[in-house]
Protein backbone atom coordinates (compact mmCIF):
# COMPACT_ATOMS: atom_id res chain seq x y z
CA UNK A 1 0.00 0.00 0.00
CA UNK A 2 2.82 2.59 0.45
CA UNK A 3 4.16 1.71 -2.66
CA UNK A 4 2.23 4.10 -4.66
CA UNK A 5 1.88 6.75 -2.46
CA UNK A 6 6.11 6.59 -2.17
CA UNK A 7 5.81 7.19 -5.89
CA UNK A 8 3.76 9.49 -5.90
CA UNK A 9 5.69 11.56 -3.39
CA UNK A 10 8.44 10.96 -5.17
CA UNK A 11 7.32 12.57 -8.60
CA UNK A 12 6.09 15.55 -7.04
CA UNK A 13 9.23 16.26 -4.98
CA UNK A 14 10.86 15.50 -8.35
CA UNK A 15 8.25 18.23 -9.78
CA UNK A 16 8.70 21.19 -7.41
CA UNK A 17 12.90 21.04 -7.38
CA UNK A 18 12.88 21.16 -10.77
CA UNK A 19 10.44 24.49 -11.24
CA UNK A 20 12.16 25.92 -8.00
CA UNK A 21 15.41 25.50 -9.94
CA UNK A 22 13.90 26.79 -13.14
CA UNK A 23 12.33 30.07 -11.69
CA UNK A 24 15.55 30.46 -9.94
CA UNK A 25 17.36 30.75 -13.18
CA UNK A 26 15.32 32.53 -15.23
CA UNK A 27 15.26 35.00 -12.73
CA UNK A 28 19.41 35.29 -12.80
CA UNK A 29 19.08 35.99 -16.62
CA UNK A 30 16.13 38.17 -16.59
CA UNK A 31 17.71 40.93 -15.04
CA UNK A 32 21.10 41.10 -17.06
CA UNK A 33 18.61 41.51 -20.38
CA UNK A 34 16.36 44.15 -18.95
CA UNK A 35 19.17 45.52 -18.40
CA UNK A 36 21.16 45.19 -21.27
CA UNK A 37 17.52 46.38 -23.58
CA UNK A 38 17.02 49.16 -21.55
CA UNK A 39 20.68 50.06 -22.16
CA UNK A 40 20.17 49.85 -25.80
CA UNK A 41 16.84 51.64 -26.23
CA UNK A 42 18.56 54.37 -24.15
CA UNK A 43 21.08 54.94 -26.74
CA UNK A 44 18.18 55.06 -29.99
CA UNK A 45 16.00 56.89 -28.55
CA UNK A 46 13.63 54.78 -26.57
CA UNK A 47 12.36 52.60 -30.27
CA UNK A 48 13.63 49.65 -31.88
CA UNK A 49 11.90 50.32 -35.05
CA UNK A 50 10.10 53.16 -36.81
CA UNK A 51 7.09 52.07 -39.05
CA UNK A 52 6.79 55.11 -41.58
CA UNK A 53 3.04 54.91 -42.60
CA UNK A 54 -0.24 53.02 -40.39
CA UNK A 55 -1.52 51.61 -43.78
CA UNK A 56 -2.03 47.28 -44.12
CA UNK A 57 1.95 46.83 -43.90
CA UNK A 58 2.53 49.58 -41.17
CA UNK A 59 0.26 48.47 -38.57
CA UNK A 60 0.74 44.69 -39.28
CA UNK A 61 4.40 44.45 -38.83
CA UNK A 62 3.99 47.80 -35.74
CA UNK A 63 1.34 44.61 -34.12
CA UNK A 64 3.91 41.43 -35.25
CA UNK A 65 7.24 43.09 -34.20
CA UNK A 66 5.48 44.91 -30.81
CA UNK A 67 4.22 40.75 -29.99
CA UNK A 68 7.51 40.02 -30.17
CA UNK A 69 8.64 42.43 -27.52
CA UNK A 70 9.99 45.38 -29.63
CA UNK A 71 9.51 48.63 -28.64
CA UNK A 72 7.83 50.17 -32.09
CA UNK A 73 7.31 54.07 -33.25
CA UNK A 74 4.68 53.98 -36.04
CA UNK A 75 4.53 57.73 -37.97
CA UNK A 76 1.41 58.07 -39.93
CA UNK A 77 0.52 61.57 -41.93
CA UNK A 78 -3.42 61.21 -41.58
CA UNK A 79 -5.16 58.62 -38.93
CA UNK A 80 -8.51 59.65 -40.50
CA UNK A 81 -10.35 56.53 -42.29
CA UNK A 82 -8.33 56.13 -45.65
CA UNK A 83 -10.76 56.09 -48.53
CA UNK A 84 -8.88 54.07 -51.34
CA UNK A 85 -10.47 52.67 -54.33
CA UNK A 86 -7.98 49.56 -54.48
CA UNK A 87 -7.31 46.72 -51.52
CA UNK A 88 -10.55 45.75 -50.86
CA UNK A 89 -9.67 42.14 -51.48
CA UNK A 90 -7.89 39.68 -49.04
CA UNK A 91 -7.52 36.42 -50.85
CA UNK A 92 -7.68 32.93 -48.99
CA UNK A 93 -4.06 32.97 -49.03
CA UNK A 94 -3.79 36.69 -47.29
CA UNK A 95 -6.20 35.27 -44.44
CA UNK A 96 -3.93 33.11 -43.51
CA UNK A 97 -1.13 35.46 -43.27
CA UNK A 98 -3.25 37.17 -41.30
CA UNK A 99 -4.47 34.39 -39.23
CA UNK A 100 -0.57 33.47 -38.58
CA UNK A 101 0.33 37.14 -37.94
CA UNK A 102 -2.43 36.91 -34.88
CA UNK A 103 -4.94 39.23 -36.67
CA UNK A 104 -7.23 36.46 -37.99
CA UNK A 105 -9.17 33.53 -35.71
CA UNK A 106 -8.05 30.73 -37.76
CA UNK A 107 -10.84 28.36 -39.25
CA UNK A 108 -9.04 25.26 -40.24
CA UNK A 109 -10.20 23.54 -43.71
CA UNK A 110 -11.20 20.67 -42.91
CA UNK A 111 -9.74 18.44 -45.49
CA UNK A 112 -6.55 19.31 -44.52
CA UNK A 113 -6.89 19.50 -40.89
CA UNK A 114 -8.32 16.69 -38.51
CA UNK A 115 -10.13 17.21 -35.31
CA UNK A 116 -6.88 17.55 -33.27
CA UNK A 117 -5.13 19.74 -35.04
CA UNK A 118 -8.57 22.13 -35.57
CA UNK A 119 -8.79 22.24 -31.35
CA UNK A 120 -5.11 22.98 -31.47
CA UNK A 121 -4.97 25.57 -33.88
CA UNK A 122 -8.32 27.03 -31.96
CA UNK A 123 -6.00 26.98 -28.68
CA UNK A 124 -3.54 29.35 -30.23
CA UNK A 125 -5.46 31.40 -31.44
CA UNK A 126 -7.07 32.28 -27.96
CA UNK A 127 -4.85 35.34 -27.56
CA UNK A 128 -6.37 36.98 -30.58
CA UNK A 129 -9.20 39.72 -29.03
CA UNK A 130 -10.04 41.48 -32.23
CA UNK A 131 -10.26 39.95 -35.63
CA UNK A 132 -9.96 42.75 -38.13
CA UNK A 133 -11.63 41.07 -41.30
CA UNK A 134 -15.09 40.66 -38.81
CA UNK A 135 -17.35 43.55 -38.03
CA UNK A 136 -17.00 45.77 -41.06
CA UNK A 137 -19.45 44.74 -43.05
CA UNK A 138 -17.23 42.37 -44.91
CA UNK A 139 -18.28 39.63 -47.55
CA UNK A 140 -17.56 36.28 -47.89
CA UNK A 141 -16.01 35.38 -51.91
CA UNK A 142 -16.34 32.14 -52.96
CA UNK A 143 -14.83 32.29 -56.35
CA UNK A 144 -15.04 34.47 -60.02
CA UNK A 145 -17.39 34.43 -62.65
CA UNK A 146 -15.66 35.42 -66.04
CA UNK A 147 -17.42 36.44 -68.72
CA UNK A 148 -17.13 37.03 -72.56
CA UNK A 149 -19.40 37.66 -75.66
CA UNK A 150 -22.59 36.59 -73.61
CA UNK A 151 -20.78 33.61 -72.24
CA UNK A 152 -20.05 33.05 -68.64
CA UNK A 153 -17.92 30.61 -66.86
CA UNK A 154 -17.49 29.90 -62.77
CA UNK A 155 -14.45 29.78 -61.43
CA UNK A 156 -14.38 28.59 -57.75
CA UNK A 157 -11.45 28.19 -55.44
CA UNK A 158 -10.58 24.83 -54.91
CA UNK A 159 -11.58 22.85 -51.59
CA UNK A 160 -10.97 19.53 -52.17
CA UNK A 161 -8.14 17.78 -52.74
CA UNK A 162 -5.60 20.80 -51.69
CA UNK A 163 -2.92 20.99 -49.61
CA UNK A 164 -4.31 24.39 -48.13
CA UNK A 165 -4.23 24.79 -43.99
CA UNK A 166 -7.08 27.46 -44.33
CA UNK A 167 -10.78 28.25 -44.82
CA UNK A 168 -10.87 28.39 -48.77
CA UNK A 169 -12.52 31.08 -49.00
CA UNK A 170 -11.59 34.83 -49.65
CA UNK A 171 -13.17 38.67 -48.22
CA UNK A 172 -14.14 42.05 -50.01
CA UNK A 173 -15.22 44.88 -48.13
CA UNK A 174 -14.04 48.93 -47.27
CA UNK A 175 -10.30 49.38 -47.40
CA UNK A 176 -10.64 51.81 -44.68
CA UNK A 177 -12.14 49.83 -42.13
CA UNK A 178 -9.96 47.41 -42.49
CA UNK A 179 -6.99 49.46 -42.28
CA UNK A 180 -8.44 51.27 -38.84
CA UNK A 181 -9.36 47.75 -37.50
CA UNK A 182 -5.89 47.14 -37.78
CA UNK A 183 -4.45 50.20 -36.34
CA UNK A 184 -6.60 49.65 -33.49
CA UNK A 185 -5.10 46.25 -33.05
CA UNK A 186 -1.62 47.48 -33.34
CA UNK A 187 -2.02 50.89 -31.30
CA UNK A 188 -3.19 48.21 -28.45
CA UNK A 189 -0.30 46.99 -28.00
CA UNK A 190 2.01 48.59 -25.20
CA UNK A 191 4.94 48.51 -27.18
CA UNK A 192 2.86 50.47 -30.08
CA UNK A 193 3.77 54.25 -30.43
CA UNK A 194 1.17 55.26 -33.00
CA UNK A 195 1.26 58.85 -33.95
CA UNK A 196 0.41 61.55 -36.61
CA UNK A 197 2.86 63.30 -38.42
CA UNK A 198 4.42 63.63 -41.59
CA UNK A 199 7.81 62.29 -42.56
CA UNK A 200 9.97 64.83 -44.67
CA UNK A 201 12.98 62.82 -44.53
CA UNK A 202 15.36 59.86 -43.35
CA UNK A 203 18.56 61.03 -41.62
CA UNK A 204 21.40 58.77 -43.38
CA UNK A 205 24.91 59.31 -41.88
CA UNK A 206 27.66 57.17 -43.99
CA UNK A 207 25.25 54.84 -45.75
CA UNK A 208 22.99 54.10 -42.47
CA UNK A 209 19.79 55.51 -41.85
CA UNK A 210 19.13 56.47 -38.42
CA UNK A 211 15.89 57.43 -37.91
CA UNK A 212 13.03 60.05 -39.52
CA UNK A 213 12.51 64.29 -39.49
CA UNK A 214 9.25 64.98 -39.61
CA UNK A 215 6.56 67.68 -38.80
CA UNK A 216 3.92 66.37 -35.82
CA UNK A 217 0.20 67.31 -35.81
CA UNK A 218 1.09 70.47 -34.36
CA UNK A 219 3.31 71.46 -36.62
CA UNK A 220 6.57 71.33 -34.78
CA UNK A 221 9.29 69.86 -36.69
CA UNK A 222 11.43 66.88 -34.67
CA UNK A 223 13.27 63.79 -35.46
CA UNK A 224 12.86 59.89 -34.43
CA UNK A 225 15.61 57.99 -33.69
CA UNK A 226 15.99 53.82 -33.69
CA UNK A 227 18.18 51.62 -35.46
CA UNK A 228 15.68 50.21 -37.98
CA UNK A 229 13.76 52.47 -40.02
CA UNK A 230 10.67 51.07 -42.24
CA UNK A 231 9.74 52.57 -45.29
CA UNK A 232 5.84 51.59 -45.82
CA UNK A 233 3.89 54.70 -47.11
CA UNK A 234 2.79 52.94 -49.88
CA UNK A 235 2.80 53.53 -53.86
CA UNK A 236 3.66 57.11 -53.77
CA UNK A 237 6.49 57.35 -51.42
CA UNK A 238 8.81 59.98 -51.57
CA UNK A 239 11.17 58.68 -49.65
CA UNK A 240 11.79 55.34 -52.20
CA UNK A 241 13.47 57.53 -54.07
CA UNK A 242 16.27 58.40 -51.70
CA UNK A 243 16.82 54.57 -51.54
CA UNK A 244 16.81 53.15 -54.50
CA UNK A 245 16.57 53.79 -58.26
CA UNK A 246 13.06 51.57 -58.46
CA UNK A 247 10.82 53.59 -60.30
CA UNK A 248 7.06 52.48 -61.18
CA UNK A 249 6.23 51.91 -64.42
CA UNK A 250 1.86 53.50 -65.46
CA UNK A 251 0.35 50.79 -66.93
CA UNK A 252 -3.11 52.06 -67.67
CA UNK A 253 -6.07 53.80 -65.57
CA UNK A 254 -8.55 52.22 -63.37
CA UNK A 255 -12.17 53.64 -62.98
CA UNK A 256 -14.24 53.11 -59.59
CA UNK A 257 -16.89 53.96 -58.12
CA UNK A 258 -19.44 52.53 -56.15
CA UNK A 259 -23.43 51.54 -56.47
CA UNK A 260 -25.08 51.71 -53.38
CA UNK A 261 -28.31 50.34 -52.03
CA UNK A 262 -28.07 47.35 -54.20
CA UNK A 263 -27.10 43.68 -53.88
CA UNK A 264 -25.75 41.31 -56.97
CA UNK A 265 -27.42 38.33 -57.53
CA UNK A 266 -24.32 35.83 -56.81
CA UNK A 267 -22.86 38.20 -53.82
CA UNK A 268 -19.91 35.66 -53.13
CA UNK A 269 -19.17 35.87 -56.77
CA UNK A 270 -16.17 38.52 -58.27
CA UNK A 271 -17.72 39.43 -61.86
CA UNK A 272 -14.93 39.89 -64.45
CA UNK A 273 -16.16 40.69 -67.68
CA UNK A 274 -13.45 40.64 -70.64
CA UNK A 275 -14.77 43.58 -72.58
CA UNK A 276 -13.31 46.02 -74.94
CA UNK A 277 -10.97 47.88 -74.66
CA UNK A 278 -10.14 45.87 -71.46
CA UNK A 279 -11.81 44.70 -68.23
CA UNK A 280 -14.85 45.50 -66.15
CA UNK A 281 -15.26 44.19 -62.60
CA UNK A 282 -17.69 43.96 -60.22
CA UNK A 283 -18.23 42.87 -56.64
CA UNK A 284 -19.76 43.28 -53.23
CA UNK A 285 -17.72 45.52 -51.18
CA UNK A 286 -20.30 45.81 -47.93
CA UNK A 287 -24.05 44.05 -47.70
CA UNK A 288 -25.55 46.60 -49.60
CA UNK A 289 -22.82 48.28 -51.96
CA UNK A 290 -21.28 47.13 -55.08
CA UNK A 291 -18.01 48.12 -56.62
CA UNK A 292 -17.89 48.64 -60.38
CA UNK A 293 -14.62 48.92 -62.13
CA UNK A 294 -13.26 49.56 -65.22
CA UNK A 295 -9.58 49.75 -67.32
CA UNK A 296 -8.65 52.19 -69.90
CA UNK A 297 -5.37 52.92 -71.61
CA UNK A 298 -2.78 55.41 -70.03
CA UNK A 299 -3.28 57.50 -73.71
CA UNK A 300 -6.49 58.33 -73.97
CA UNK A 301 -8.39 58.80 -70.20
CA UNK A 302 -11.92 60.47 -70.93
CA UNK A 303 -12.61 63.15 -68.98
CA UNK A 304 -14.97 63.21 -65.80
CA UNK A 305 -15.61 66.99 -65.01
CA UNK A 306 -16.56 67.96 -68.69
CA UNK A 307 -18.75 64.24 -68.67
CA UNK A 308 -16.81 62.67 -70.78
CA UNK A 309 -16.84 59.73 -68.54
CA UNK A 310 -20.19 58.97 -67.90
CA UNK A 311 -20.83 59.15 -71.69
CA UNK A 312 -17.79 56.06 -72.09
CA UNK A 313 -19.64 54.24 -69.19
CA UNK A 314 -22.67 54.44 -70.96
CA UNK A 315 -22.09 54.37 -74.88
CA UNK A 316 -18.92 51.80 -74.28
CA UNK A 317 -18.89 49.62 -71.41
CA UNK A 318 -22.52 48.71 -70.42
CA UNK A 319 -23.32 47.97 -73.79
CA UNK A 320 -20.90 44.54 -73.31
CA UNK A 321 -22.09 43.79 -69.85
CA UNK A 322 -24.83 41.47 -68.98
CA UNK A 323 -28.09 42.84 -67.93
CA UNK A 324 -28.37 41.88 -64.51
CA UNK A 325 -24.90 43.43 -63.71
CA UNK A 326 -25.54 46.01 -66.22
CA UNK A 327 -28.59 47.34 -64.40
CA UNK A 328 -25.59 48.14 -60.82
CA UNK A 329 -23.30 49.59 -63.05
CA UNK A 330 -26.02 52.34 -64.49
CA UNK A 331 -27.49 52.29 -61.02
CA UNK A 332 -24.33 54.28 -59.24
CA UNK A 333 -23.81 56.46 -62.81
CA UNK A 334 -27.23 57.28 -63.17
CA UNK A 335 -27.13 58.64 -59.41
CA UNK A 336 -24.21 60.30 -59.61
CA UNK A 337 -21.65 58.05 -57.88
CA UNK A 338 -18.39 59.80 -57.35
CA UNK A 339 -15.47 58.71 -59.78
CA UNK A 340 -11.79 57.57 -58.70
CA UNK A 341 -9.03 57.37 -61.58
CA UNK A 342 -6.46 55.52 -60.43
CA UNK A 343 -2.76 54.48 -61.73
CA UNK A 344 -1.96 50.62 -62.33
CA UNK A 345 1.65 50.36 -61.99
CA UNK A 346 4.09 48.20 -61.87
CA UNK A 347 7.45 47.85 -59.71
CA UNK A 348 9.82 44.90 -59.61
CA UNK A 349 11.33 44.74 -55.99
CA UNK A 350 14.61 46.03 -55.60
CA UNK A 351 16.99 45.54 -52.67
CA UNK A 352 18.51 48.55 -51.41
CA UNK A 353 22.16 48.49 -50.44
CA UNK A 354 21.84 51.36 -47.57
CA UNK A 355 21.90 49.78 -44.43
CA UNK A 356 19.09 50.33 -41.03
CA UNK A 357 15.93 50.31 -43.29
CA UNK A 358 13.41 48.37 -45.17
CA UNK A 359 10.79 49.44 -47.53
CA UNK A 360 8.04 47.51 -48.33
CA UNK A 361 4.32 47.39 -49.70
CA UNK A 362 3.44 48.88 -52.66
CA UNK A 363 6.83 51.52 -52.16
CA UNK A 364 8.98 48.13 -52.63
CA UNK A 365 6.75 45.89 -55.34
CA UNK A 366 3.56 46.56 -57.33
CA UNK A 367 1.68 44.54 -59.58
CA UNK A 368 -1.62 45.30 -61.41
CA UNK A 369 -4.39 45.08 -58.81
CA UNK A 370 -6.90 43.00 -61.52
CA UNK A 371 -6.40 39.88 -59.50
CA UNK A 372 -6.50 41.78 -56.03
CA UNK A 373 -3.42 40.18 -54.38
CA UNK A 374 -1.12 42.96 -53.10
CA UNK A 375 -2.19 43.15 -49.70
CA UNK A 376 -1.64 39.22 -49.29
CA UNK A 377 1.99 39.64 -50.77
CA UNK A 378 2.67 42.17 -48.27
CA UNK A 379 1.22 39.93 -45.31
CA UNK A 380 3.76 37.25 -46.79
CA UNK A 381 6.61 39.79 -46.85
CA UNK A 382 5.86 40.55 -43.03
CA UNK A 383 5.35 37.04 -42.16
CA UNK A 384 8.94 36.35 -43.36
CA UNK A 385 10.77 39.21 -42.22
CA UNK A 386 9.19 38.89 -38.63
CA UNK A 387 10.17 35.43 -38.15
CA UNK A 388 14.05 36.30 -39.76
CA UNK A 389 14.07 39.42 -37.18
CA UNK A 390 12.94 37.40 -34.26
CA UNK A 391 16.53 35.95 -33.44
CA UNK A 392 18.47 39.27 -33.67
CA UNK A 393 18.95 40.56 -30.27
CA UNK A 394 18.94 44.13 -30.99
CA UNK A 395 18.70 45.95 -34.43
CA UNK A 396 22.04 47.33 -33.98
CA UNK A 397 24.39 45.26 -35.96
CA UNK A 398 23.81 46.26 -39.36
CA UNK A 399 25.57 43.69 -41.20
CA UNK A 400 23.47 41.19 -39.29
CA UNK A 401 20.43 42.98 -40.29
CA UNK A 402 21.59 43.14 -43.87
CA UNK A 403 22.35 39.51 -43.80
CA UNK A 404 18.35 39.00 -42.73
CA UNK A 405 17.27 41.39 -45.83
CA UNK A 406 19.08 39.26 -48.72
CA UNK A 407 17.45 35.96 -47.07
CA UNK A 408 14.14 37.92 -47.05
CA UNK A 409 14.49 39.03 -50.34
CA UNK A 410 15.31 35.42 -51.79
CA UNK A 411 12.47 33.96 -49.42
CA UNK A 412 9.87 35.94 -50.45
CA UNK A 413 10.49 35.06 -53.84
CA UNK A 414 7.93 31.80 -54.44
CA UNK A 415 4.49 34.21 -53.39
CA UNK A 416 6.04 37.93 -54.91
CA UNK A 417 7.27 36.09 -57.96
CA UNK A 418 4.05 34.02 -58.93
CA UNK A 419 1.30 37.51 -57.60
CA UNK A 420 3.85 39.59 -59.62
CA UNK A 421 3.80 37.51 -62.86
CA UNK A 422 0.19 36.61 -62.64
CA UNK A 423 -0.74 39.86 -62.21
CA UNK A 424 1.19 40.61 -65.52
CA UNK A 425 0.15 38.01 -67.11
CA UNK A 426 -3.75 38.53 -66.47
CA UNK A 427 -3.31 42.25 -67.63
CA UNK A 428 -2.02 41.73 -70.22
CA UNK A 429 -3.95 38.85 -71.82
CA UNK A 430 -7.16 41.11 -70.65
CA UNK A 431 -6.80 43.78 -72.90
CA UNK A 432 -8.40 43.49 -76.27
CA UNK A 433 -6.19 43.90 -79.56
CA UNK A 434 -6.98 44.33 -83.27
CA UNK A 435 -3.81 41.63 -83.94
CA UNK A 436 -5.99 38.20 -84.25
CA UNK A 437 -2.99 36.37 -82.87
CA UNK A 438 -2.92 38.35 -79.12
CA UNK A 439 -7.12 37.96 -79.66
CA UNK A 440 -6.68 34.04 -80.06
CA UNK A 441 -4.88 34.15 -77.08
CA UNK A 442 -7.56 36.44 -75.36
CA UNK A 443 -10.50 33.92 -76.41
CA UNK A 444 -8.33 30.92 -75.60
CA UNK A 445 -8.08 32.30 -72.30
CA UNK A 446 -11.58 32.47 -71.97
CA UNK A 447 -12.52 28.88 -73.78
CA UNK A 448 -9.81 27.17 -71.69
CA UNK A 449 -11.07 28.30 -68.14
CA UNK A 450 -14.63 26.84 -69.64
CA UNK A 451 -13.45 23.72 -69.54
CA UNK A 452 -13.45 23.13 -66.12
CA UNK A 453 -11.44 20.79 -63.78
CA UNK A 454 -8.14 21.64 -63.18
CA UNK A 455 -7.85 24.62 -65.81
CA UNK A 456 -10.43 26.21 -62.99
CA UNK A 457 -9.11 24.71 -59.73
CA UNK A 458 -5.16 25.40 -60.44
CA UNK A 459 -5.43 28.96 -61.76
CA UNK A 460 -7.85 29.62 -58.74
CA UNK A 461 -5.36 28.40 -56.67
CA UNK A 462 -2.65 30.26 -57.95
CA UNK A 463 -4.60 33.69 -57.50
CA UNK A 464 -5.84 32.85 -54.13
CA UNK A 465 -2.30 32.46 -52.95
CA UNK A 466 -3.57 28.73 -51.97
CA UNK A 467 -0.64 27.52 -54.48
CA UNK A 468 2.52 30.30 -54.46
CA UNK A 469 4.50 28.11 -56.98
CA UNK A 470 5.94 29.83 -59.97
CA UNK A 471 6.59 27.18 -61.76
CA UNK A 472 2.72 25.36 -61.69
CA UNK A 473 2.37 28.93 -62.84
CA UNK A 474 4.60 28.92 -65.88
CA UNK A 475 3.10 25.33 -66.57
CA UNK A 476 -0.60 26.61 -66.30
CA UNK A 477 0.36 29.70 -68.59
CA UNK A 478 2.02 27.35 -70.78
CA UNK A 479 -0.98 25.04 -71.09
CA UNK A 480 -3.79 27.83 -71.90
CA UNK A 481 -1.02 28.85 -74.40
CA UNK A 482 -0.63 26.09 -76.14
CA UNK A 483 -4.58 25.51 -75.95
CA UNK A 484 -4.83 29.05 -77.73
CA UNK A 485 -2.64 28.07 -80.28
CA UNK A 486 -4.62 24.64 -80.99
CA UNK A 487 -7.71 26.91 -81.40
CA UNK A 488 -5.88 28.67 -84.06
CA UNK A 489 -4.91 25.34 -85.74
CA UNK A 490 -8.33 23.94 -85.95
CA UNK A 491 -9.24 22.19 -88.59
CA UNK A 492 -6.40 22.53 -90.37
CA UNK A 493 -2.95 24.04 -90.50
CA UNK A 494 -3.18 25.95 -92.87
CA UNK A 495 -0.64 28.53 -93.93
CA UNK A 496 -2.06 31.94 -92.52
CA UNK A 497 -2.73 29.76 -89.03
CA UNK A 498 0.64 28.63 -88.96
CA UNK A 499 1.84 32.17 -89.15
CA UNK A 500 -0.60 33.58 -86.62
CA UNK A 501 -0.06 30.67 -83.70
CA UNK A 502 4.06 31.35 -84.31
CA UNK A 503 2.83 34.79 -83.78
CA UNK A 504 0.84 34.09 -80.51
CA UNK A 505 3.53 32.02 -79.52
CA UNK A 506 5.70 34.88 -79.89
CA UNK A 507 3.67 36.84 -78.28
CA UNK A 508 3.96 34.87 -75.10
CA UNK A 509 7.38 34.76 -74.81
CA UNK A 510 7.61 38.82 -74.91
CA UNK A 511 4.86 38.51 -72.37
CA UNK A 512 6.91 35.97 -70.26
CA UNK A 513 10.66 36.51 -70.85
CA UNK A 514 10.75 40.01 -69.17
CA UNK A 515 8.75 38.43 -66.01
CA UNK A 516 11.61 35.64 -66.05
CA UNK A 517 14.89 38.29 -66.01
CA UNK A 518 12.96 40.71 -63.15
CA UNK A 519 12.57 37.82 -60.58
CA UNK A 520 15.26 35.60 -61.26
CA UNK A 521 15.05 32.13 -63.79
CA UNK A 522 16.74 30.39 -60.83
CA UNK A 523 14.37 31.18 -58.22
CA UNK A 524 11.50 31.15 -60.85
CA UNK A 525 12.41 27.50 -61.94
CA UNK A 526 13.41 26.28 -58.61
CA UNK A 527 10.61 23.66 -56.82
CA UNK A 528 12.94 23.55 -53.69
CA UNK A 529 12.37 27.31 -53.03
CA UNK A 530 8.56 26.93 -53.39
CA UNK A 531 8.46 23.96 -51.14
CA UNK A 532 10.44 25.79 -48.33
CA UNK A 533 7.95 28.36 -48.39
CA UNK A 534 5.15 26.25 -48.13
CA UNK A 535 6.74 24.19 -45.37
CA UNK A 536 7.69 27.63 -43.33
CA UNK A 537 5.26 29.97 -44.01
CA UNK A 538 1.96 27.39 -44.94
CA UNK A 539 1.98 25.29 -42.65
CA UNK A 540 -1.28 24.52 -40.30
CA UNK A 541 0.47 25.48 -37.33
CA UNK A 542 0.92 29.44 -36.03
CA UNK A 543 3.61 31.31 -34.66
Amino acid sequence: MASPYLWLWTVLAFLLTWTSLYIANQSKKKPKLTDLEVEERRDDGGADVIIVGAGVGGSALAYALAKDGRKVHVIEKDMREPERVMGEIMQPGGRLMLAKLGLQGLLPSTSYVNCLSFIMSLITCIDIQLDCLEGIDEQKVTGLALYKDGKKTILPFPVDNNNFPHEPSARSFHNGRFVQRLCQKASSHFNVRLEEGTVKSLIEEKGVIKGVTYKTSSGEETTALAPLTVVCDGCYSRLRRSLNDNNAKVLSFVIGYISKNCRLEEPDTIHLIMSKPSFTLLYQNSSAEVRCFTEISPDNVPSISKGEMTTFFKKTVAPQIPPKLREILMKGINEGAKMDVVATKNMSAILGDKKGVIVLGDAFNMRHPVIASGMMVLLSDILILRRLLKPLRNFSDFNKVSAVLKSFYNIRKPMSSTVDTLGSAFFQILVASTDEAKEAMRQGFFDYHCGGGFAKSDTMALLGGMNPRPLCLIRQLLSIILFSVGTLLYPFPSPLRIWRSLKLLWLSWRMLGPRLKAEGVRQMLSPANAAAYRKNFMGANTF
